[in-house]
């Protein structure tokens, strides 16, 4: 039986230690609109460095070994002449789809409350 995510009497230790957690992996700038561009069917490097805007190809080389060491992206090397390497996002990445989807939703909702707080 899995634990549940808030305990009872609750624990901030350990609350706070999976926030960090979650901040560590996802937190950065270019995490979300790397992840984002990749389960929107960009693969290749050149390819999701285009649908970022502002990001730079060293950026997103860094963030992606990052993104992989941490199992979210997989990199396949096909050796082909030229050599063609692909991203995909692991099953463990999409089990945080969820969470992504409500911060588009928050993101939007938070938006249009300013534009209406400003008329």
């Amino acid at each position: 039986m899995e634990a549940p995510v808030i305990s009872d009497p609750r624990n901030h230790a350990d609350e706070r230690q999976a926030l960090q957690d979650t901040m560590y992996v996802i937190g950065g700038k270019w995490t979300l609109p790397i992840i984002n561009s990749i389960c929107n069917g960009n693969r290749r490097f050149r390819e999701i460095e285009r649908s970022i805007p502002g990001i730079t190809t060293r950026m997103l080389s860094r963030e992606l070994k990052t993104m992989e060491m941490n199992k979210l992206v997989k990199r396949t090397v096909t050796p082909t002449t030229p050599v063609l390497i692909e991203y995909e996002s692991t099953e463990y990445c999409r089990s945080f789809g969820g969470i992504i989807l409500e911060m588009i939703k928050w993101g939007k909702e938070h938006r249009e409350m300013l534009r209406n707080a400003d008329k």
